[in-house]
């Protein structure tokens, strides 16, 4: 597992898993407590999670929620995104969406905020 960036952005890759879950928790704190805004992470390098990473991540988004911030979650792989709508995780975490055919990202009013559960995630659009 790998991340890189800094506290506005970062990018996760590899495996977030129980093998990398202190370094991974360790990293992510101290992003959330050295900024102020949105924290974006960018999953796009992701291969995989398993529950402790899946932990990981909820501690971190309840952590920036107690530092009055915001964890944004980017680039969500598919059967990552399954995974949150399996657990209705989708509808706790803010997940930045994708224009249909994997441009840019959508319009500003397509990342969906905490709790909403008007939108529907990209991920159940069959192509």
């Amino acid at each position: 597992m790998h991340i890189r960036g800094d506290h506005a952005e970062l990018v996760v890759g590899g495996r977030l898993d129980v093998r990398s879950a202190a370094d991974a928790r360790t990293v992510l704190h101290a992003a959330v407590d050295s900024g102020d805004g949105d924290l974006v992470l960018d999953l796009a390098e992701l291969d995989s999670w398993d529950a402790t990473g899946l932990g990981v991540i909820m501690g971190a988004h309840r952590r920036a929620g107690r530092c009055g911030r915001r964890l944004v979650l980017r680039e969500v792989p598919p059967q990552m995104q399954r995974l949150l709508v399996a657990t209705r995780l989708h509808r706790i975490l803010a997940i930045e969406t994708t224009a249909p055919g994997g441009g840019s990202p959508a319009a500003p009013g397509a990342t969906r905020a905490s709790r909403s559960r008007s939108a529907q995630p990209s991920i159940l659009a069959k192509p």
